[in-house]
């Protein structure tokens, strides 16, 4: 017996389902949210701010006991010249130090990010690395999922989906961490990201991480394990850390 319209799934992805009557579901779990608090063993101090509401936009602020560091570009940049619309950001935040990070997409974002910066520049902020944590691009079965999520594209050569070596070698930022997992579909293209960096002439310095026996985005759904705790690690270290030039 066929399916009813209400029923009929037309297209399947990994992570969502698109039924005939346009109705969206979500297929990934749900994640655990951290609420905003104060960290009585690190001084790390977090907030959520909403920094538009048409569209709804919020970000997730975190500040070190020492410096802060944030997302939405253009809105932290705004707050360098203490004109910002959050005190909180302008009294703390070290605007010669700033970067950029994100898992999956949110990875797809910073690398966009990176390079807006090296192209247009950023008054008044200096970017100084980039974290890239399973970061999704072009090369898997996944490229349908994107090229159907965003219809205004070039195809599979599209630069957000596969950023040529032109691209990379204007990234406006001195270093890169890249995070790879073992048992990800992604790992290929996260790899071959860190590849073409190298041989694309950009003058900063690049390392990557493999999640070994780990699969996409593994720490969501435990942060308290031991390799998720690796990773964190990792992460907040990065900025203390001197990469070796390639």
């Amino acid at each position: 017996m066929a399916p009813s319209a209400v029923n009929e799934v037309v297209h399947e992805f990994l992570f969502f389902k698109v039924y005939k009557d346009s109705r969206v579901e979500l297929v990934w779990p749900e994640c655990p949210k951290t609420p905003p608090s104060t960290d009585l063993v690190t001084g790390v101090q977090s907030k959520d701010v909403i920094i538009s509401n048409e569209p709804q936009v919020s970000v997730h602020r975190y500040r070190h006991a020492t410096r802060t560091r944030g997302k939405a570009l253009q809105w932290v940049a705004s707050h360098a010249d203490g004109s910002g619309s959050e005190p909180w950001l302008s009294n703390h935040a070290d605007f010669g130090k700033v970067f950029l990070g994100g898992d999956s997409g949110g990875g797809n974002i910073s690398h966009t990010l990176a390079f807006r910066v090296g192209s247009i520049g950023l008054p008044g902020v200096k970017v100084v690395g980039m974290i890239l944590v399973h970061p999704f691009f072009g090369g898997t079965e996944d490229d349908k999922m994107w090229l159907y999520m965003c219809p205004s594209n070039s195809g599979l050569d599209d630069p957000r989906l596969n950023p040529g070596l032109e691209d990379l070698a204007r990234l406006g930022c001195e270093k890169v961490l890249i995070f790879v997992a073992e048992k990800d579909d992604l790992r290929v293209v996260g790899k071959n990201y860190y590849e073409k960096l190298k041989k694309s002439g950009w003058k900063g310095s690049v390392e990557i991480v493999e999640n070994e026996n780990q699969v996409h985005c593994f720490y969501l759904h435990n942060l308290n394990s031991e390799k998720a705790a690796e990773l964190i690690h990792r992460f907040v270290s990065f900025p203390q850390t001197r990469l070796v030039p390639r």
